[in-house]
């Protein structure tokens, strides 16, 4: 009876083992296959991942400009864009969104998916200024609400001075401003910009004593610096090079860092032995936070080939610009640097926009 019981138990042992076994090949199989599918999910995934972008950009791409048609600006999203256009075979559109120092088209820009399709061409100086002087005021921000795509180029202002002034060069321009400390005043295109805190630089390294007169844009500053109502005026290039040739006003100096290609015989305000005078203004296409860093990979690499095109770095350079591919990790760094700056600047001034 004994012996008899050990061979069934034995016997239910050997069965039971061989179920597990079998159960455990069944469960192993179905975690192979489960493992399985996953990868292929993946692979199918990357796939189908690298062909959409292989195709990006399958439709037009925006360029949201926040200046006039006609201006510098304007030319720089034109000039650059139709030549993106060409090499990423697709068209680009240019959208101009004036008004506000630069915010409603930085507000329009905001709102847009984050899809690599359109593009916002930010003046980092005028919109970085803006922001200090009205902090509450803006429902978008440059720095929180975008990612650069790629600086373009720098734009930098000339210092300018009526002919009817005997002052020819920029020693000459300090002896005269402090013989008569508070008598002269430097004209601007208005409150909170590039001119007028270019003119506010000016007093901090020289020691100059001037006052600041604001007008409502550049046409009616500029007029009022030909009739001799102010002093001296910062402004573009290819604004004042029309009065510069018909001898209304005289270059005494630019703001650059390096000479223009426009003005290769005109010095800038360092050369003329004026140490600290820092007034950058940078041009560089953001797109909205969170875009498919593939798709800023894509737009980014073609645009340092645009700017590498010698006819693309003529026209650019007629226009009083210094053109240069930045990548987006050093126009991100640039971009904060500058708002750190001109709010620093915008303070020390005491500017407001209320």
């Amino acid at each position: 009876m004994k012996q008899a019981l050990h061979q069934f138990i034995g016997l239910s042992e050997l069965i039971t083992s061989n179920v597990l076994r079998m159960r455990i090949r069944i469960f192993d199989r179905h975690a192979w296959l489960c493992r399985a599918r996953h990868c292929l999910v993946a692979v199918f995934s990357l796939m189908a991942c690298t062909g959409s972008w292989a195709e990006f950009p399958d439709r037009p791409i925006v360029i949201i400009v926040p200046y006039p048609v006609g201006g510098a600006t304007d030319t720089l999203s034109r000039v650059v864009g139709a030549k993106l256009g060409e090499l990423l075979k697709t068209s680009v559109v240019i959208d101009n969104r004036a008004g506000g120092s630069g915010m409603i088209g930085l507000n329009a820009a905001a709102r847009l998916p984050a899809d690599g399709y359109t593009m916002f061409l930010g003046a980092v100086s005028d919109i970085a200024i803006f922001a200090a002087a009205s902090p509450n005021t803006q429902p978008a921000n440059l720095e929180r609400d975008f990612t650069a795509v790629a600086g373009l180029a720098s734009a930098p202002h000339i210092l300018v001075v009526p002919t009817s002034v005997s002052v020819y060069d920029m020693e000459q321009l300090i002896v005269l401003l402090k013989k008569s400390p508070g008598a002269h005043n430097f004209a601007s295109i208005g409150v909170a910009t590039l001119s007028q805190l270019e003119g506010n630089i000016l007093m901090q390294t020289t020691g100059v004593d001037i006052v600041h007169v604001p007008y409502r844009g550049g046409a009616q500053a500029l007029q009022e610096l030909i009739v001799g109502n102010t002093s001296l005026m910062f402004l573009s290039g290819p604004n004042a090079m029309p009065h510069v040739r018909s001898g209304r006003v005289r270059i005494l100096a630019t703001a650059a860092e390096q000479r223009l290609p426009l003005l290769p015989n005109v010095p800038t305000i360092a050369e003329t032995g004026i140490k600290g005078f820092n007034a950058p203004n940078r041009f560089g296409f953001y797109a909205v936070k969170d875009t498919p860093p593939k798709a800023i990979q894509v737009l980014s690499l073609a645009l340092a080939q645009v700017l590498d095109d010698p006819e693309v770095r003529s026209r650019l350079e007629q226009q009083g610009m210094l053109p240069k591919y930045t990548t987006p990790a050093e126009f991100n760094r640039q971009t904060t640097q500058d708002f750190q700056y001109f709010s620093d600047l915008v303070k020390r001034s005491k500017i407001r926009l209320e």
